[in-house]
C-alpha cells in the first residue's frame, strides 16, 4: 500500500515549514504559571495596544451578519484603501494576510524557469513560496543587515520574475532609503516585478517612509504589500492588501480563491483605517519603547541593530540558552538561528511594563546562560 508521501508531489516532502511563535497559554501551562497573564509575549511583532477600538466596534456589528458570505470583491475596503493611498480600487487586492498575497504572486508568476531574488536574511516566507512553485531562489548577502539593492540588481537573471524587498525588513528591522530605491528602480530590468513588502511601514517616521506607490501610479512593474496586523492591531484577523497596477491585480484575482477575506476582517479593516489617532498612539508607544530597550542594551553592553519596525534584534551570545532562560522567567521572545543568526534574539516592543519585565528577566537570563 502506498503511503501519503509516495502519493504526494515529490518536492512537497522537501518543503520547509514556517515555525510560528509559541502560544502564551502553552508556555504558561508548561512552566507552571497560574495564568497566561503572568507571561510576557514579545515574540511575534504584535501591537501591544491591542486592536483599534473602532475595529472592535465594527466587529461586534458585523458579527450579526455572519450567516452571509463575505463580499467577494471587498468593495468597501478597496474604496477606503484607494481613498487613503491615492490609487484606484482596481489597483488594490485585499488578502488573507500578506502571506496569501505572496503565494498569489507565486501562482501568477513563479515556476521552475521563473525564480526570485531575495536578501539572505529577509522574511523567510519568500523562499518558502518559491520552493512551493519549484522556483529557483537567488539569495544575496545583506550589507550591515540591510538589503544591498545594488548587489540584488546584479543578481537578476533572465529567468528572474520577482525581486522581494522587505522594507523595513523582518527580522533585521532595517530600512532601505528612498534614494537607494530610486536608483534601483532606474536600472531594474523590464523582465522583473519588484515586490516591496511594507508590513511595518507605519512604524517608520513619516519623513523617512519611502514612497513606492508612485511607481504603481506610473504603471511600473511594482507590487506593494501592506498589512493591518501591526500598526492597526488586527493580526488575528489576517488582513493585508497588495497595491499594484491594475493589470497585475487582474492576474492575481484570477488565481485567488473566492471569499478569501472574511466578513469580520473586512469590517474591522475599514473601521481601523479611519482610526488615525490609534495609529499615532501605536507609533508613539513603539518609538518610546524602542528607545527604552536600546538604552538598556547600551547599558548592558549588548550590540543591537537600530530598528525601524516594532521590534529590535539584539546580540546576546548563546541566544538559544538565553531564550530558554527567559522562558523560565515567563518571557517569550524570538530566537532567529534559522536566519543564520544564532547569537541574536528578536524582541517585540511591548507596553512599558512588559519591556521592563523583559529587561529584568534578560539580566538574570544572561547571567544564568553564561
Amino acid at each position: 500500500m502506498k503511503t501519503f508521501d509516495e502519493l504526494a508531489n515529490p518536492w512537497v516532502g522537501r518543503l520547509g515549514i514556517y515555525e510560528p511563535g509559541r502560544p502564551i497559554e502553552e508556555v504558561a501551562r508548561e512552566l507552571g504559571f497560574e495564568s497566561e497573564e503572568a507571561i510576557v509575549k514579545l515574540a511575534s511583532n504584535e501591537n501591544a495596544l491591542g486592536p483599534s477600538p473602532r475595529a472592535l466596534k465594527a466587529l461586534r456589528e458585523a458579527a450579526e451578519k455572519l450567516h452571509r458570505y463575505p463580499d467577494g470583491g471587498a468593495f468597501y475596503l478597496r474604496q477606503a484603501l484607494a481613498a487613503k493611498l491615492g490609487v484606484t480600487p482596481e489597483e488594490i487586492l485585499p488578502g488573507n494576510g500578506s502571506n496569501e498575497l505572496i503565494e498569489l504572486l507565486g501562482h501568477a508568476f513563479l515556476g521552475p524557469q521563473a525564480g526570485i531574488v531575495v536578501a539572505d536574511r529577509a522574511f523567510v516566507v519568500y523562499r518558502l513560496v518559491a520552493d512551493l512553485f519549484q522556483a529557483p531562489t537567488v539569495a544575496v548577502p545583506m550589507r550591515n543587515f540591510t538589503h544591498d539593492l545594488e548587489a540584488m540588481r546584479a543578481a537578476i537573471r533572465p529567468e528572474t520574475r520577482l525581486v522581494f524587498i522587505a522594507n523595513p525588513n523582518n527580522p533585521t528591522s532595517t530600512l532601505v532609503e528612498q534614494d537607494e530605491i530610486d536608483r534601483f528602480m532606474e536600472r531594474v530590468p523590464d523582465n522583473v516585478i519588484v515586490c516591496f513588502d511594507e508590513a511595518y511601514i507605519e512604524m517608520v517616521s513619516p519623513e523617512r517612509q519611502p514612497d513606492v506607490l508612485k511607481y504603481v501610479r506610473e504603471g511600473r512593474k511594482v507590487v506593494a504589500l501592506r498589512t493591518l496586523s501591526k500598526a492597526y492591531g488586527l493580526a488575528g484577523l489576517r488582513i493585508g492588501y497588495a497595491v499594484a497596477p491594475a493589470p497585475c491585480i487582474a492576474l492575481l484575482n484570477r488565481v485567488r480563491q473566492p471569499f478569501n477575506v472574511n466578513t469580520l476582517a473586512q469590517a474591522a479593516a475599514v473601521a481601523a483605517l479611519a482610526d488615525e489617532p490609534f495609529v499615532a498612539q501605536s507609533y508613539e508607544l513603539n518609538r518610546r519603547g524602542l528607545a527604552d530597550l536600546c538604552a538598556a542594551f547600551d547599558r548592558l553592553g549588548l550590540p543591537y541593530v537600530p530598528s525601524f519596525g516594532n521590534f529590535v534584534m539584539v546580540k546576546v551570545g548563546r541566544a538559544g540558552a538565553v531564550y530558554q532562560e527567559l522562558l523560565k522567567r515567563g518571557v517569550i521572545v524570538r530566537p532567529i538561528a534559522n536566519y543564520g543568526l544564532p547569537e541574536w534574539l528578536r524582541v517585540t516592543v511591548g507596553l512599558p511594563e512588559e519591556n521592563a519585565a523583559f529587561l529584568r528577566a534578560l539580566e538574570a537570563a544572561l547571567a544564568a546562560a553564561s
